[in-house]
């Protein structure tokens, strides 16, 4: 396929930024840094990792233990008849890796011949019920049902071999799906290949198994998506809601169309059925029943496909035509689509435009968008993909991302909205999405404002090279904000300064998000300060060269025993060097959960000389009910009144002063305290937002 115009300007767009960006960070990082990014933006993303597949060994059988419960979170209901050797892989499956929640694990035999009534009853802590009569599958679970005990019913065959933390992944989502009603696991072949991430209903009662033989890590299944049904070898339904049901419809007995049944009748009691892909379930298809519809059991697999579209006909009529060939775009059709495309991957766990946008991205969920998100550099990000694809968000990497250029002329056209996050991929993607997404409503997302953030860091500097190279990311960042549809801010003082610089742009403020967790321990249970960010950025970096070098030793002197934690990823060898040199300051660099010292530490401190947009790790603290100390910068466009939500100074002794007066005074502490969590409850939460994301995404 020939290069378009749009394509060869992207290339060349992006070849320019680089260039640019590149020689900004040598001035302001230096060459080890810069040379570091260079590597990480040019490397050829490799394709995902995923963990290999378990198997448990085979051996003969001897006595073990599954996991058991008195008061069991999930009952595990396994039907079997015969094959006890399956059966046995199964439970050492469960036994081997067993789930985090609390669980039974329930055999319910149909009569078996083979060693099942012998082997069975030497599992400890199985529960094994055997039932008078062979009855078939439907009965089989009829009667699990009727003896689990758990909140959830989990349906599996016994011809599975469960993959660590698929039970979890299934529970996990009904609490952050509440409208859930059914899960299924994403289901493989032993040879790692797909045999199904949900299905679909044609309208003619006939099904397609989603990703059959194709790739389990392919984007167009690896993420949590409704299913018109899934198959039950794997799945979970409340057992409330399943009795509600009437469990298994029995007109479909010995088996086959059962689950597909069940799913609609789950979505016509008002409940959504899902496929969660982070559930992996291997399936050795057909142990059972084999495959040939043409005799045994099988056969009913055709009898019930007209039992099953006589009783749905009305349903079958919004299906999808039988012949249609499912994939993104078809199976979201009813859904608003929008696109997200940024550089790389959210990491909300390092920075707090990362949280914002993992939560932006929560908010279009549960308004019922369809969020799909590209990262230009391709990259895998391991967890944190897989995050995004467990809440929903369909995710492209490599190698399933060819290219920005040519995946936009295959999925452009499907997208109500493409949001661009950060002005150089604005720049470089903007002319591709006009080209292949024209019906799209364009939405720039700054994070902030990088040209006031460049400016001031050049007058902090003295540079007039900075200077110069700020105006020049002015003039393109102005540019993209005239050509796009509607410009995202973050701060109420960036608004102000648009009204200026750019009034005829329509802007909309959408700040940090954040869940007000409230407070911590009290007071007098709390002792240190605190500091969150990551040494990336270049305004973290000047904040502590200040504050360590000059402000944290005249605290130090009116605080003998206060110590300092400063907490953010890729700690350069200058602040290491300079902590070593402080006695007090303790160096974590990254630290996967911050919320213990967000909750334990006394004072956060924000000694940010310059910067822009809304400092999350404000909004972070505060948001725990934790005091702040601030510059001015630091809170900029934060609505905070210096003395009644934050303490503000912006020289050192000053700065040093107000720490030391907020950490010996509990009434001024706790009040600060309380400010700071009203503050993030009226302005930065996301009820806070709801307003203007209606707007952006959804007028």
């Amino acid at each position: 396929m020939s290069m378009s115009l749009a394509d060869a300007r992207y290339h060349l767009k992006r070849i320019v930024g680089l260039i640019r960006r590149g020689l900004a960070s040598l001035r302001t990082r230096g060459w080890r840094a810069t040379l570091h990014r260079v590597g990480v933006h040019t490397r050829r993303q490799p394709p995902p990792q995923r963990a290999p597949l378990f198997f448990p060994e085979a051996a003969p059988f001897a006595p073990f233990s599954v996991p058991a419960s008195e008061q069991p979170r999930a009952s595990i209901v396994i039907p079997v008849y015969n094959h006890c050797a399956h059966t046995l892989a199964c439970l050492r499956a469960l036994a081997a890796h067993p789930p985090a929640a609390s669980c039974e694990i329930l055999v319910v035999d149909d009569g078996s011949s083979d060693e099942t009534a012998t082997w069975m009853p030497q599992v400890q802590g199985l529960r094994y019920h055997l039932r008078e009569r062979n009855g078939g599958f439907i009965a089989a679970c009829k009667d699990g049902l009727r003896l689990s005990r758990g909140d959830y019913v989990v349906l599996l065959n016994n011809d599975t071999v469960p993959q660590p933390g698929w039970l979890d992944a299934l529970l996990d989502t009904f609490a952050r799906v509440p409208e859930a009603g059914l899960i299924g696991a994403q289901l493989l072949y032993p040879d790692g290949r797909l045999q199904e991430s949900g299905g679909v209903v044609f309208d003619d009662g006939s099904c397609w198994s989603y990703g059959r033989f194709e790739s389990p890590e392919d984007p167009r299944y690896a993420s949590l998506r409704d299913a018109d049904y899934c198959s039950g070898a794997a799945l979970a339904v409340p057992r409330a809601l399943f009795e509600q049901l009437g469990g298994l419809d029995t007109r479909y007995a010995p088996a086959y169309y059962e689950d597909t049944d069940l799913a609609f009748k789950v979505r016509a009691a008002g409940r959504r059925v899902l496929v969660q892909p982070a559930s992996r379930v291997v399936h050795d298809e057909g142990t059972s029943n084999g495959t040939d519809t043409g005799s045994g059991i099988k056969a009913y697999q055709v009898r019930n496909q007209q039992v099953f579209a006589d009783k749905w006909r009305d349903a079958l009529r919004r299906q999808l035509p039988v012949g249609s060939v499912p994939g993104p775009a078809l199976l979201h059709r009813d859904l608003r689509q929008i696109l997200v495309l940024d550089e790389s991957m959210p990491h909300p766990d390092r920075d707090s435009a990362s949280l914002r946008q993992v939560n932006l991205i929560r908010m279009l969920l549960a308004q019922g968008a369809h969020v799909v998100f590209v990262p230009t550099r391709g990259e895998h990000a391991g967890g944190a993909t897989e995050a995004l694809q467990a809440m929903g968000v369909e995710v492209w990497h490599a190698p399933f991302l060819g290219g920005i250029g040519s995946w936009l002329r295959d999925n452009g056209k499907r997208f109500a909205v493409v949001m661009m996050v950060r002005y150089h991929v604005a720049n470089e993607c903007l002319a591709l999405v006009r080209e292949f997404a024209p019906q799209a409503r364009t939405v720039f997302d700054t994070v902030d404002l990088h040209y006031l953030r460049e400016r001031r860091g050049a007058e902090v500097a003295g540079d007039a090279s900075l200077l110069r190279g700020a105006e020049r990311t002015r003039a393109s960042e102005l540019a993209i904000m005239a050509a796009t549809d509607i410009t995202l801010l973050v701060s109420a003082a960036e608004q102000e300064q648009l009204r200026v610089d750019a009034p005829q742009v329509r802007v909309e403020l959408v700040s940090n998000l954040h869940e007000v967790a409230g407070h911590g321990l009290p007071y007098a249970q709390r002792h240190d300060l605190v500091f969150v960010g990551g040494f990336r950025h270049p305004p973290n970096l000047d904040a502590m060269q200040w504050f360590i070098g000059e402000v944290f030793p005249r605290i130090r002197a009116q605080l003998p025993d206060v110590r300092f934690h400063c907490i953010g990823a890729d700690v350069p060898e200058a602040i290491q060097a300079l902590a070593a040199a402080c006695p007090g300051v303790i160096v974590h660099g990254y630290v996967p959960d911050v919320v213990p010292y967000m909750e334990q530490a006394r004072l956060a401190v924000a000694p940010l000389r310059y910067g822009a947009g809304v400092k999350g790790k404000v909004n972070l603290s505060m948001a725990h009910g934790q005091p702040v100390v601030a510059t001015s910068c630091g809170v900029e466009g934060m609505f905070l009144r210096d003395g009644q939500d934050v303490r503000v100074a912006d020289e050192a002794q000053p700065f040093a002063d107000a720490v030391v007066q907020l950490y010996v005074d509990p009434v001024l502490w706790q009040r600060l305290s309380d400010n700071g969590l009203h503050n993030i409850a009226r302005h930065f939460s996301m009820e806070a937002a709801q307003a203007a994301v209606t707007r952006v995404f959804f007028d």
